[in-house]
């Protein structure tokens, strides 16, 4: 942590006084999360906007790329040393843990106004930004849902007439394609974010969840458990998997996708990332993901997580003027429809997501998926802690399915309790 803390502040851009000023007005540190199919992506993405922005202000923003691997610990350890960027992107499912360590700027009327007003904004997007009744952590920027993308030559030769609708029509999809060194699906069995948000939506089609009503952790209920080894058995037990995908953590199940290793790929709008990699879209098909009977709708059909990327201001920042005029052009009509082109997600501003370019058949499905059949992951100050809590359990029990090991409902059982036993007592 004390490593983290002098890379945080040897990096720039925050103020240790206590609280914003404008001490800096010609520089900004933006710290962007990974989302495209590498940094280097990322960075041929970003630099011609924040060059746009230059130009207009006179402001120069310095880019850094974090990988989803160090992103929220690096936050983490910018909001306990005070020093940090000026901007930077969050996950939307950690707003409340990160609006809970008060580093954030908080977005209030005012401060909404100066960008243009808070009702330019979708419903589901804000959602995300914070807990119920508090003034938002952070602006959307990037609005995503999970879907099931599928090889159509793959499809036909195994003689799979249709994307599978079902958890069961996946798994019998999945073993036609596992063969000849190829598999079914791919999975990031070493991120614990991707662990957390499929074993979520899991638990949602079962119809539990991981806190009670008053917000209390409850990893270990029936439905929890059941769900996360539906999830593991994928590899445990379905075998359609491959075992090398537990150390998976770097959209490596992307490439794989990509390059015709695997039949199938469950990840939040990759439209842009696959087309990087050299796949054509006439390559794969987009599907809703599979529920456990029936279709994709409300209650216990829920089958994406609402995912997203927020935009928030670091509340040390040394130049907080010019830090609420960078949120105001990420969020213009015009960068939205660039940005959530070039990476195949939806804009959470409303006049941009009307646009023509994001009518194409793989959006119709996310933005069907964002309106009907999914769900906020929750919005509790310790969402953060679940999210490495659960999601590194999962990662543990992918290791023993790929050793070879028993994932049974006892052990799974004992590692969700783990993980409860890490979570904060109040």
């Amino acid at each position: 942590m004390l490593s983290l803390a002098l890379a945080a502040s040897a990096c720039g851009g925050g103020s240790s006084n206590g609280g914003g000023s404008n001490d800096s007005p010609k520089e900004l540190t933006y710290w962007a999360s990974n989302q495209g199919a590498s940094i280097e992506v990322d960075k041929k993405v970003l630099q011609p906007e924040l060059d746009k922005f230059e130009k207009q202000t006179g402001i120069k923003v310095k880019l850094e790329v974090v990988p989803w691997s160090d992103l929220l610990n690096r936050i983490l350890t910018a909001t306990t040393s005070g020093q940090g960027p000026d901007v930077l992107n969050i996950g939307n499912t950690w707003s409340a843990s990160l609006q809970a360590t008060g580093g954030l700027l908080p977005w209030d009327k005012a401060q909404f106004d100066k960008i243009g007003g808070k009702d330019r904004f979708v419903d589901s997007a804000l959602g995300s930004t914070g807990t119920e009744g508090q003034d938002p952590a952070a602006v959307p920027l990037y609005s995503m849902a999970y879907a099931l993308y599928y090889n159509k030559q793959k499809f036909a030769e195994a003689g799979i007439d249709a994307p599978p609708a079902t958890w069961d029509e996946l798994v019998a999809a999945g073993k036609k394609l596992s063969k000849d060194g190829n598999w079914g699906i791919a999975m990031e069995g070493s991120n614990p974010s991707e662990n957390i948000h499929h074993a979520y939506v899991f638990a949602k089609q079962h119809g539990a969840d991981f806190f009670t009503a008053d917000g209390k952790p409850d990893f270990t209920n029936d439905g929890v458990v059941t769900a996360v080894k539906q999830y593991v058995d994928l590899m445990a037990k379905d075998k359609i998997i491959a075992p090398g995908n537990a150390e998976y953590a770097q959209n490596q199940s992307v490439s794989d996708f990509a390059k015709g290793k695997t039949g199938m790929l469950l990840w939040q709008s990759a439209s842009a990332n696959l087309k990087s990699q050299g796949m054509s879209e006439d390559a794969y098909g987009v599907a809703p993901v599979p529920v456990q009977s029936g279709t994709p709708g409300a209650g216990k059909q829920v089958n994406s997580m609402v995912a997203g990327i927020n935009l928030a201001v670091f509340k040390n920042t040394d130049n907080l003027d010019g830090a609420t005029e960078f949120v105001k052009f990420m969020t213009s009509d015009a960068e939205q429809k660039i940005l959530n082109t070039a990476y195949s997600s939806i804009p959470p501003v409303k006049a941009a997501q009307q646009d023509a370019a994001f009518n194409t058949p793989a959006n119709a499905v996310l933005k069907d998926t964002l309106a009907k059949s999914a769900v906020a992951l929750p919005q509790v100050p310790d969402e953060s802690q679940f999210e490495t809590a659960v999601g590194t359990a999962v990662k543990e029990l992918f290791a023993d399915a790929a050793a070879g090991r028993p994932v049974t409902t006892a052990s799974v059982k004992a590692a969700l309790t783990k993980a409860q036993q890490q979570m904060p007592t109040k």
